[in-house]
């Protein structure tokens, strides 16, 4: 790695923690979150809690402004607010008052590797036992079958019992995955889960998948996350999407196929892979076409998914 400047420099610890060997859960926006996963599983986890910062970084040397602007607010002759972007290590609790830590924000422009170096420092003065990373890719899977879950971390031993989805491909990088990559290098525990939102809700609020992820964390770090609004907005969700489909019988073909191709692949007739439209098992190019092409859409109105308001 070449030499970068001091990450120390990134960002100021403001509070102590009280828990010996917390987890913490990075969870940064910016990237791929299809579904909306990993926006609603911050909520939930922010919900009803009184964050305590513990760090804080600064995000005047990470955030390109002019590729996301911050929200200013005018009022009539003066501008009355401004929407300052935050970049925070909080401290949570579970259910039980067990406390954890938690990094949510926008993901850096600029500095990555300064960046991630920072967060090894982090994880050495929190002594943190295992950082978590959630993330959310558009896969051509239907939605009426068992949400899927890539997983990958810096051991072996952090992603036993879950079945690969996939073997090797290459996506467009991340902050959030070279973050995992150093944190490996430097001998610390990482295991990142990437959920599998169908690609036509991808744009679209998915709580479900928010849901399956906070059950993965939940299991990983041992803790007992809340998700008792999730698991209500997904039921809301799931009769929506049902009506949505049951009126569009070009949308009920696709699930047809998805759900054909997925109960083929699952029973052993087709090799374990991610899912193609048309039958066959894409490449790792063409995952990472797959990726980049959300990444590039996301901000455009969706095709015809079924939605839900």
């Amino acid at each position: 790695m070449d030499v970068v400047l001091d990450p120390a420099g990134l960002y100021e610890i403001v509070a102590d923690i009280d828990v010996d060997d917390p987890v913490l859960i990075v969870a940064l926006d910016g990237f791929v979150d299809a579904g909306a996963a990993t926006r609603l599983s911050v909520a939930a986890l922010l919900a009803g809690q009184e964050p305590r910062t513990v760090a804080r970084f600064d995000v005047d040397q990470l955030v390109d402004y002019r590729s996301r602007r911050p929200a200013l607010r005018f009022d009539t002759d003066h501008w009355a607010s401004y929407a300052a972007p935050q970049l925070d290590v909080v401290a949570l609790a579970d259910t039980t008052g067990q406390e954890y830590l938690l990094l949510a924000g926008p993901e850096p422009d600029t500095q990555w590797e300064r960046f991630c170096a920072a967060i090894v420092q982090l994880v050495r003065h929190f002594h943190v036992r295992l950082v978590i990373n959630l993330s959310a890719i558009p896969l051509a899977v239907p939605h009426t079958r068992p949400i899927g879950v890539t997983v990958h971390g810096t051991r072996p031993e952090l992603t036993e019992g879950h079945e690969a989805w996939f073997s090797t491909a290459e996506v467009p990088g991340s902050a959030i995955a070279l973050m995992e990559y150093r944190l490996g290098e430097a001998g610390h525990d990482a295991v990142g889960f990437a959920v599998h939102v169908p690609h036509y809700l991808a744009r679209a609020e998915y709580p479900q998948a928010a849901r399956v992820l906070l059950d993965h964390v939940g299991l990983a770090a041992k803790l007992y996350l809340p998700t008792e609004a999730l698991s209500e907005a997904a039921r809301q969700a799931d009769e929506e999407i049902s009506a949505q489909v049951a009126a569009s019988d070009e949308v009920r073909q696709i699930v047809d196929a998805l759900e054909r191709q997925y109960d083929a692949v699952v029973s052993g007739r087709g090799d374990r892979g991610v899912f193609g439209l048309d039958g066959n098992l894409p490449s790792a190019e063409e995952l990472g076409a797959e990726v980049e092409r959300f990444l590039a859409e996301r901000t455009d109105p969706p095709e015809e998914p079924p939605r839900q308001s």
